[in-house]
């Protein structure tokens, strides 16, 4: 590795609020975290707002910012973001939507995720769907545990003006109150309400139940948009790069964007992904690249599912396993330059993103080192090292010169 590589690591969903529980820390503050506290004694910290305050705080939007991108500029969806992952080509009368396998239980939206249904079992369900469902407009895609994709064609103006609500914002909410509305597009909601018909009575969704595992019986749309054409990353920074992630949307922008997306075996979007894999395969991309984009889903999960030891335990293995295998390079080497940061909050308290901004930390060749001695968001609001933009921050994380 000759020439300055650059690293960014991202703990999807790290960021969040003070809990009682943790006696007024956030998860981040609670964690043991040497590698990123190494990273704020010797680094800058700061704030950025990847979100801005006119749009959804998703993955989607926040994660598009960090790459340098402006969501009111290139975000059209998150639909189309998974099928350039998933290698379908939108034409220009066809419509990508996120399709989640749910859990329904009278009327309500008890799971987001199936109780993050295995690959294997949800690819069944999907091709069942796609055979009982889909025909020459409307076609099902697999993905990843409960991420699919649907793509369907004619009536796109009106596909997009639908209301469509992301399933983990009304986890325990009456389905019935949330569902797609119009006057002129009925097919998305036919499709939700006839996949529940479907799906209750598959014989996976009944040893689910009988294994007490929510079941898979009914999809979920929502998140759709059309085919945006984005300016290539070379162009744009001047690196040739990749992108690590288990979930389509991150390596599908990855994609969208020009860079290799990278396979790393065991990693499931989810607790039990492969850390230590994610670092070695990115540590060793860089001796072809210049840049590569680490994801890790497993805090944003945590704060989903309202599990604070378990976005602990996500924040400490990213911190062990990923932050310090990447700084265990750096001080062999030299050559490089690392930030890590959340995309956006998922508070424990509320299950759900937010807008706030969130701290991020750069250390390595140029960058000059500042006051604070820990990373986390109480010691981040006292920065004056800040983003209002945060699709800027990559430009000024990839300068040539001293930081």
């Amino acid at each position: 590795m000759k020439n300055l590589k650059y690293v960014v690591l991202v703990a999807d969903g790290m960021a969040d609020y003070p809990i009682d529980e943790l006696d007024g820390k956030t998860p981040l503050e609670a964690a043991r975290t040497p590698h990123m506290d190494y990273m704020a004694k010797n680094g800058k910290i700061g704030l950025a707002s990847f979100v801005p305050k006119d749009m959804i705080p998703g993955s989607d939007v926040a994660n598009l910012s960090i790459f340098g991108y402006d969501p009111h500029k290139y975000f059209s969806g998150r639909g189309p973001l998974e099928a350039r992952n998933l290698g379908v080509e939108l034409k220009s009368d066809e419509v990508a939507f996120r399709c989640n396998l749910i859990t329904e239980e009278k009327d309500l939206l008890i799971d987001y995720s199936a109780g993050h249904i295995l690959t294997k079992e949800a690819l069944v369900l999907i091709k069942f769907l796609n055979r009982t469902l889909g025909d020459q407009n409307i076609h099902f895609y697999p993905g990843v545990s409960y991420r699919h994709l649907l793509v369907i064609k004619g009536n796109p103006e009106e596909l997009l003006k639908l209301k469509c609500f992301p399933p983990h914002d009304i986890m325990g909410q009456k389905i019935s109150k949330h569902l797609p509305r119009s006057e002129t597009e009925h097919r998305i909601v036919e499709l939700m309400e006839k996949s529940g018909q479907l799906l209750r009575e598959h014989d996976i969704n009944l040893v689910r139940i009988d294994l007490k595992e929510n079941p898979a019986n009914m999809i979920w749309l929502w998140g759709q948009g059309r085919k945006i054409d984005f300016p290539n990353f070379r162009e744009r920074f001047g690196l040739t790069g990749s992108v690590i992630s288990a979930v389509d949307l991150i390596k599908g922008i990855g994609v969208s964007l020009g860079l290799v997306p990278i396979i790393v075996p065991g990693a499931t979007g989810y607790y039990d992904t492969n850390y230590e894999g994610k670092a070695a395969y990115a540590l060793e991309s860089l001796k072809e690249r210049d840049f590569v984009f680490v994801h890790v889903e497993a805090p944003d999960e945590a704060g989903h599912n309202a599990d604070v030891r378990a976005k602990i335990s996500a924040i400490e293995n990213f911190d062990r396993f990923i932050v310090g295998k990447v700084l265990a390079e750096y001080k062999k080497n030299k050559n490089m330059r690392i930030v890590v940061l959340p995309d956006h909050p998922t508070p424990i308290a509320l299950r759900t993103h937010t807008q706030d901004p969130v701290c991020f930390v750069m250390y390595g060749k140029g960058v000059e080192k500042d006051k604070f001695d820990l990373y986390n968001e109480r010691i981040a609001k006292e920065s004056s090292f800040r983003f209002k933009k945060g699709h800027e921050l990559m430009a000024y994380f990839v300068k040539k010169e001293q930081l």
